[in-house]
């Protein structure tokens, strides 16, 4: 389990210091050119600033995962999940008709989608308006994490007004099935006609992390965003999203 504590700072306390991932250059044969004229139009939409960290400071005792290297062009995979809150079963087919898809791998208890979690809910409002399909997963066993669990699932979902499906992968092959081991972790598919979603972009939401005062902004994702529903190539030189390891099942390894 993930706990986050807040203790003063003194120099007997060892605090996870969260650094900005390392430049990841993703091969691609189809996707080579950056999108250098596309700007993000993220700034016409209001994000929330982050305010400076009080006194006492968030000690994240996480095991601090960054995405894994699933190649640009990766066939967006079939699922059929069911969405706690109203019971629906969603699948692939059902966001044939968008010329872009986001699969985002999140969870109820993580510090690091706490942290960008009502800036997701924007990002996801704006961009949907403008023919972006958004859908959301949560992986992690209820054997060692059940906050994660469908019921709060549901609330959380209610809760924070989630514009997107928020569905449940008890099994966790759908996370295998897409390479996914943390959360969050974010996977931008482009559409072709009648070819299949294939991956553009699978990198972080931007540089902020929690305790790091990097304020929230989704500049990465959103531009990579612009450049799919544009038309234009998208860089292939992206930064992996970072932060907690998926909760595999207690007998899986």
């Amino acid at each position: 389990m993930v706990a986050v504590t807040a203790v003063p700072a003194a120099p007997t306390v060892a605090h996870l210091v969260l650094s900005i991932p390392r430049t990841l250059a993703v091969k691609s044969s189809s996707f080579v050119t950056p999108c250098s004229n596309c700007k993000s139009k993220m700034g016409t939409y209001p994000l929330q600033k982050k305010h400076t960290a009080p006194a006492s400071k968030l000690v994240v005792r996480a095991a601090r995962t960054e995405s894994q290297g699933v190649s640009l062009g990766f066939r967006a995979p079939d699922f059929q999940l069911p969405e706690p809150l109203t019971g629906k079963v969603w699948q692939l087919e059902d966001f044939e008709g968008h010329p872009a898809l986001l699969v985002m791998f999140i969870c109820n208890h993580c510090p690091f989608v706490k942290h960008l979690k009502k800036d997701i809910v924007k990002l996801a409002n704006f961009y949907m308006k403008k023919g972006l399909a958004v859908v959301a997963i949560s992986s992690n066993s209820i054997a060692t994490h059940p906050q994660d669990g469908p019921q709060f699932m549901a609330e959380e979902a209610k809760l924070f007004k989630y514009p997107f499906p928020y569905l449940y992968d008890e099994s966790q092959d759908v996370a295998r099935d897409f390479g996914a081991v943390t959360t969050p972790e974010f996977f931008l598919f482009r559409k072709h006609g009648r070819r299949p979603f294939e991956l553009v972009y699978h990198g972080q939401f931007d540089d902020s992390r929690p305790s790091n005062n990097v304020p929230v902004t989704g500049r990465d994702l959103s531009v990579a965003i612009d450049c799919v529903l544009s038309g234009q190539p998208v860089s292939t030189i992206q930064k992996p999203s970072v932060g907690c390891s998926i909760k595999w099942h207690p007998e899986a390894k």
